[in-house]
């Protein structure tokens, strides 16, 4: 059975996702989410061996949204599919969404039929599912390359001031608070103040990880 997490603020839409799923036995709900922040406590919650194989997130959602939640996940959880499934199929969400670390886009106009085909393709054979017109505009992307764009999204996705990414070289450093301050003359107080806002931003709870996902998303 390959387990399915479904993150989406309405119930409505939730409950179609799982009416599109249940027209094969083949796929198992680890659990539902209504934002990214729920999603990342839930995920938290869970052993090694329960997390879901592949997870379906909307975008628009209140407190944490989709992008922040797969930015942080993808790299808490490497071996996890994060497959955006929403209504926007603008440029820039479809460029923030793989940037964070989606593997696949996905409209919800799909058909159940269509949706359970690409979700099995991709636990199959790693075949990002990804709908026709998305497709189209990452071609275009392709072809239109955005290094400076794509490194400035990056850091849009966790939105940490210049003073933090300081702060976060200096952690992966091996530096304790004392040590970072006087480097950059404030207070042992102020940096670990600054540390507290870079752990929330990146939805995480210790320097361990700020730095893995620092680490894979480039931002050290």
């Amino acid at each position: 059975m390959i387990r399915i997490a479904i993150v989406d603020d309405k119930i409505n839409n939730r409950k179609v996702i799982l009416d599109k799923l249940s027209l094969h036995n083949y796929f198992n709900i680890a659990f539902q989410a209504v934002n990214g922040e729920d999603f990342l406590l839930k995920m938290h919650a869970l052993s090694e061996d329960d997390l879901p194989h592949i997870v379906l997130m909307d975008l628009e959602m209140p407190e944490v949204d989709g992008v922040s939640a797969i930015g942080t996940a993808s790299s808490l959880y490497p071996n996890v599919k994060f497959v955006v499934l929403t209504i926007f199929d603008d440029d820039d969400k479809i460029f923030r969404a793989i940037r964070a670390g989606a593997c696949g886009y996905l409209l919800k106009e799909e058909s159940g039929e269509v949706v359970s085909d690409m979700l099995m393709n991709l636990w199959e054979s790693g075949a990002g599912p990804i709908s026709p017109s998305i497709a189209y505009k990452i071609l275009q992307m392709v072809q239109m390359p955005h290094t400076a764009k794509a490194e400035k999204e990056t850091e849009n996705i966790f939105q940490l001031s210049e003073r933090e990414k300081e702060i976060l070289q200096l952690l992966s450093q091996g530096l304790e608070y004392k040590e970072i301050g006087t480097k950059i003359f404030i207070s042992p107080n102020t940096v670990k103040k600054h540390c507290i806002s870079i752990y929330q931003k990146l939805h995480v709870n210790s320097r361990s990880q700020a730095l893995r996902i620092a680490y894979t998303k480039g931002l050290i």
